[in-house]
């Protein structure tokens, strides 16, 4: 209530600081008091994004610069509402100013390589190697979009459906590779072994054609300039080199957007194998040639592993001079004879013993 001149009535004013009071002498009145400030700091949070999510869109032509920056906003405007949550419960923020210095070494440790992403997350949104929806290619072969930016990392949608969420810290030292940032068309190339004896102008022209009918291949047109440099629009084959087994040929060729890739190269390759193979143009590959002669050592043949079928190997064995063979001087005379002179030329050793057996 009030006085008729304008003025607070007393016993009013000393009513509401003792309910005050015996609310904030209820155990976990703090608690609840930085609850409801933060609540209230993430309606007004909502409000605020709302209010400023267009204008900020409008003037921001980067996607991932103008969601930082809403993310930013959020996430200020909640933190100052925790800080006036923990004045208004009585926190002493000098306390945790002493703490946060008896700590700061081990914090330091826990927090580097956060820290360190977000100072590499200002890099990456300042030097825009990559936008939301481009697609990039990393160093490992991985392929996909690119989902979003933000401060601490940077999320990929791949062309195998799945997500890959990368640190920045991470994505700054990777070698990425953006295939949509200014220009979507490609340049691809595809490399043929003809051989030496096949004709190699048909061959160009035939792989030049083949490519050409391809719909996601630029047929021709206006070069293609790149910096200084203006290349042909329409696929281009060329002699590259006299290789060991055949001439190489190299296909160039630039494909209208690079989200299909492996699809298109497969296409050309296939109509190039069906155009080559009734043509008079064969592609070449490794051939070998193994030549024996006399300088080419001896063939040792396993006598067990060579047997007929149906004759046992023990057969095949040395022959046991005793028995019927002691008895016969004439057999041993015989033996002794042929020892001293040596096995002749398309003479085998094993040839005695069979006569031995006979007799």
């Amino acid at each position: 209530m009030v006085s008729r001149d304008g003025t607070p009535v007393a016993g009013v004013v000393s009513r509401v600081d003792e309910v005050a009071s015996r609310l904030a002498d209820l155990p976990g009145a703090g608690l609840l008091t930085v609850v409801a400030s933060v609540a209230v700091g993430v309606v007004l949070a909502n409000f605020l994004v709302r209010l400023i999510g267009r204008p900020v869109a409008r003037r921001v032509s980067r996607q991932s610069v103008a969601q930082t920056i809403v993310r930013g906003v959020r996430a200020g405007t909640i933190g100052a509402a925790l800080l006036v949550g923990l004045g208004a419960a009585g926190f002493q923020f000098s306390d945790l100013l002493l703490g946060t210095a008896v700590f700061s070494a081990v914090i330091g440790i826990i927090l580097a390589p956060i820290v360190g992403n977000f100072i590499n997350g200002v890099f990456v949104l300042a030097d825009q190697p990559f936008e939301i929806g481009d697609m990039i290619e990393l160093e490992d072969g991985t392929a996909g979009f690119v989902e979003d930016i933000t401060i601490r990392y940077t999320k990929i949608f791949t062309i195998d459906n799945t997500f890959l969420v990368v640190p920045n810290g991470t994505m700054r030292e990777r070698d990425v590779t953006n295939l949509s940032a200014e220009d979507e068309r490609t340049r691809r190339s595809i490399d043929v072994l003809v051989t030496y004896e096949s004709d190699v102008p048909q061959a160009r022209r035939i792989i030049e054609r083949a490519a050409r009918d391809c719909d996601a291949v630029i047929d021709g047109g206006p070069d293609i300039r790149i910096g200084v440099a203006r290349y042909m629009a329409g696929p281009d084959c060329r002699l590259h080199e006299f290789g060991d087994n055949g001439i190489l040929l190299r296909l160039r060729y630039w494909v209208k957007k690079p989200y299909k890739l492996g699809k298109v190269q497969s296409d050309v390759n296939t109509r190039i194998r069906e155009r080559l193979a009734d043509a008079d143009v064969e592609m070449a590959y490794p051939h070998r040639h193994l030549v024996f002669d006399d300088t080419s050592g001896v063939a040792r043949v396993d006598a067990e592993s060579s047997a007929p079928a149906g004759v046992d190997p023990s057969a095949r064995a040395a022959p046991d001079l005793g028995g019927d063979d002691a008895a016969d001087p004439n057999r041993h005379g015989d033996d002794a004879s042929s020892a001293s002179a040596g096995p002749g030329p398309g003479i085998d050793r094993d040839d005695r013993g069979g006569d031995g057996a006979d007799r």
